[in-house]
């Protein structure tokens, strides 16, 4: 009772205040203190302060009103990491990666990441030419970058030929993922899209050239669909471009969306061209938290060579120190990603991603077989040199009406915990048409074959 004398002078439970004190002194369980009984904080900071494991406790019970990762078959986003990369992330949290001068083992971390993956795209690179390259926090930001630098270098070209630079425009396939509709938007450029439809759901090269013009700045393909998973045929586009800038005179280049197939293609499908083996890519943007096997996010935009990056976009600050040049949309974010990226890839080597990758891809043929054995119509493809190891399928065409759909079907698997997402087709394919999509996670591995799953 001494103990209680010093914090009040009259009974625990002869105020409201006098008992918040007592819970404050003697550490009652969170669910006997005045914080369960009081409204988290929502839109207003609170005036007074809660204790650490008070705050820390009522955040995770908030949480766990989410969705399990391990349950999430709609997500690309890599969701389990070995102890030793979250090692690695939890003692390099606090290091802003644009600090150069401060922290230039990190910088030259990520150097090594930028020339592992110049290499593995087969770009011109050599110990006296360094690959050309920048991380991200995505995919989204990389395509901006790439969109940003092929636009200004078609601006370049037509400003020294004497020629307007108004009304770019950009070819792609209605069936890109949003960024592409954020990025020509943002950046003022016309979309020429090439419309998918039942038979070809994803980009038509012979379509795609016919839409090209001297006011285009580039034509994107895309390695792995976000609808179906499949690619598109950069070496055919490349092979039908090449002519037409002959003939016009024209520089159209072509990048590459790798956000999903850049980790994954060359290592299963290493005969597939598709990189800087072709001529006419210019760029390629790849995720390093999809198949690049790291936690969220981080992304990597990697040019041919210098040229087709314009010097003028590269800024120079000296902010930190030193003079540095920077092309990315923010300044300041985390290294962690960036060395748990190096991680992985010094981890797992060559031979480590491809027998990932592998694995993955005949957990997909497995699970594709099988939901086709119970009538469910398979829309992507089982071959690694066509597409990206997941499933996507969706409900036969009855004759007779049915009173659910794919969006029902997954409302249903929801209340089960399992996310697996329902989601309309691409622009101009028939309006009813909708689809689900399985991700296959490297922390599942081949757990469904083996364990003989039943949907």
């Amino acid at each position: 009772m001494v103990a209680l004398s010093t914090i009040s002078s009259g009974s625990p439970s002869s105020s409201s205040g006098s008992s918040n004190i007592f819970h404050r002194a003697f550490g009652t369980s969170l669910y006997g203190s005045q914080w369960s009984r009081e409204p988290i904080p929502k839109y207003e900071m609170p005036n007074n302060e809660m204790p650490a494991g008070a705050a820390y406790q009522l955040i995770k019970e908030e949480l766990e009103l989410d969705g399990r990762p391990a349950l999430n078959l709609a997500s690309f986003v890599t969701t389990f990491m070995e102890e030793e990369a979250e090692k690695l992330m939890m003692e390099n949290m606090n290091k802003n990666m644009i600090d150069y001068e401060e922290y230039p083992m990190t910088v030259e971390l990520q150097n090594r990441v930028v020339n592992m993956l110049g290499r593995l795209f087969h770009a011109p690179v050599s110990d006296h030419q360094p690959a050309i390259g920048v991380s991200t926090v995505g995919s989204s930001e990389a395509i901006i970058l790439s969109t940003l630098a092929m636009k200004r270098k078609w601006q370049i070209r037509r400003q020294r030929e004497g020629k307007s630079t108004e009304k770019p425009n950009l070819v792609m396939g209605s069936n890109v993922q949003v960024c592409w509709e954020k990025a020509v938007k943002y950046l003022e450029i016309e979309p020429k899209y090439v419309f998918c439809s039942e038979t070809q759901m994803f980009m038509n090269p012979d379509e795609a050239v016919k839409l090209v013009d001297e006011n285009t700045i580039g034509c994107v393909a895309i390695l792995g669909s976000t609808y179906t998973g499949h690619y598109e045929d950069v070496k055919f586009l490349n092979d039908l471009l090449h002519p037409i800038n002959k003939k016009n005179g024209w520089e159209v280049p072509i990048h590459v969306d790798a956000a999903s197939g850049g980790f994954v293609a060359p290592f299963i499908a290493p005969d597939l061209q598709w990189d800087f083996k072709l001529p006419l890519v210019a760029s390629i943007n790849a995720s390093g938290h999809k198949y690049g096997l790291v936690m969220p996010g981080v992304g990597w935009a990697l040019w041919r060579s210098k040229e087709y990056l314009p010097e003028d976009l590269v800024f120079h600050v000296n902010y930190l120190g030193s003079d540095q040049a920077t092309f990315t949309l923010n300044f300041s974010k985390g290294a962690s990603q960036v060395i748990a990226q190096y991680y992985i890839m010094i981890r797992l080597g060559k031979a480590g991603f491809k027998a990932i990758m592998e694995n993955l891809q005949e957990t997909a043929i497995y699970l594709s077989q099988q939901l086709q054995s119970m009538g469910f119509e398979i829309l992507s493809s089982e071959n690694p040199s066509k597409g990206l190891p997941l499933v996507a399928f969706r409900l036969v065409s009855a004759k007779a009406p049915r009173f659910f759909d794919e969006f029902d079907i997954a409302a249903r698997l929801r209340e089960r915990g399992w996310i697996l997402p329902a989601y309309s087709m691409a622009v101009n394919i028939r309006r009813d048409s909708k689809a689900f999509r399985h991700i296959m996670l490297w922390v599942v591995g081949d757990w469904a074959r083996r364990s003989g799953v039943r949907a």
